[in-house]
């Protein structure tokens, strides 16, 4: 596919980012699925590199580049070179600009430089056992002791959850009000905090999924996140770039099975010919080609109402849900190509499926979706 919507610079970007890839996670991809997660290591081998946090003003460490096409291009380069599970994505994109745009002076100086560095590993904390879209749900609390807050709750499916030195958690802080929310700033090794299983799951295999555990955690007042009682807000300002970012990522996935079946059935013989030479496997390659390149050029033009601050959470929800849903349908009909090659963990297109699964989940789900899109319709 053609695309004019890269600078010089971001191609170049792109090629020191793919060289990194191949020398760095490429060779690293199967040990770390089956062990389950990504050496920390690998963060630090990012912040070495000036790849984390890339939009983070040079005085903390970073480029001060904050444009969501370098963002972009690093997520397609991980789709084809490096690991759905190594979330670097999350820790740079969706809970480092917490500390940006709602942390103080003093905890963009304490945190943001180990962050980019890679040292200090971030991850948000939201879902609840009871509690996953609906914010409203949850049960952890806070509650004001003065000159500290006492966190009390649990969470699960919390990404980078092992890995972590440093969580944003939602927690109530008012028994009254089910949308007062607060966001803490929990730090690895606070008396209370506890980690609980390395989630198994369908697949994602190398991201680290886990519990965690909030027992009577006292959270100095330096450790609150702006506005103790504006949490709700904070986390629904973050919303229509998440939804973005899983849309690029989504897409990404989806190319790389289509590309890697493009390739099996030009190799793979049926009845002494070519399976590329069927005309049902010609015909469903080009209906699969179709839908990437309609998906790619609305992922393009929502980049470009992101970087110009005009993205809205509708645009991003259709982008969410119509690209997730995508990606669905093409690694299923990848999988139907391959035949039964399709099914064995050896090829690519097998873990690709599995790790396809969660897109129409997370992030909110393929009805959440539909529900903000309606209420743009309707007006509720």
């Amino acid at each position: 596919m053609q695309r004019d919507c890269f600078t010089q610079e971001q191609e170049l970007f792109r090629d020191s980012y793919r060289q990194f890839l191949q020398k760095e996670v490429l060779p690293h991809r199967d040990e770390w699925r089956k062990a389950g997660i990504v050496p920390r290591e690998m963060f630090r081998k990012m912040g070495d590199q000036g790849y984390l946090m890339i939009w983070a003003d040079e005085q903390y460490g970073g480029l001060g580049i904050d444009d969501f096409r370098y963002q972009q291009v690093m997520m397609e380069e991980d789709s084809q070179y490096g690991d759905i599970g190594f979330y670097h994505t999350l820790h740079s994109r969706l809970v480092g600009p917490y500390l940006k745009h709602f942390g103080s002076d003093e905890q963009r100086a304490r945190f943001l430089p180990r962050c980019i560095s890679g040292d200090c590993i971030l991850a948000v904390a939201m879902t609840e056992p009871d509690a996953g879209s609906d914010l409203a749900g949850i049960k952890s609390r806070a509650v004001d002791h003065g000159d500290h807050w006492i966190l009390n709750g649990a969470k699960t499916y919390i990404s980078n959850g092992i890995n972590a030195d440093l969580v944003v958690v939602a927690a109530k802080t008012s028994p009254d009000n089910p949308r007062q929310i607060g966001l803490f700033l929990v730090e690895r090794g606070m008396e209370g905090f506890e980690r609980g299983r390395n989630l198994a799951k369908m697949g994602m295999k190398s991201q680290d999924t886990a519990e965690l555990f909030f027992r009577d955690v006292k959270i100095p007042k330096e450790n609150v996140l702006g506005d103790a009682s504006k949490g709700f807000h904070y986390l629904m300002r973050g919303l229509a770039e998440e939804r973005l970012i899983g849309a690029a990522g989504y897409l990404g996935n989806a190319w790389r099975s289509y590309e890697v079946t493009r390739d099996f059935v030009m190799q793979r013989k049926v009845f002494g010919k070519p399976l590329s030479d069927q005309q049902n496997t010609r015909f469903k390659m080009a209906s699969l080609r179709v839908e990437l390149e309609v998906a790619q050029t609305y992922v393009d033009h929502c980049v470009t109402q992101q970087n110009a601050g005009k993205l809205t959470p509708e645009s991003a929800a259709i982008a969410k849900l119509y690209v997730s849903e995508v990606e669905g349908r093409v690694v299923d009909e990848c999988v139907q190509l391959h035949g039964g090659a399709g099914y064995m963990e050896e090829y690519e297109v097998c873990w690709r499926y599995t790790d396809a699964r969660i897109s129409r989940i997370y992030a909110g789900s393929s009805e959440i979706m539909r529900e903000i899109i309606a209420r743009s319709i309707f007006g509720r």
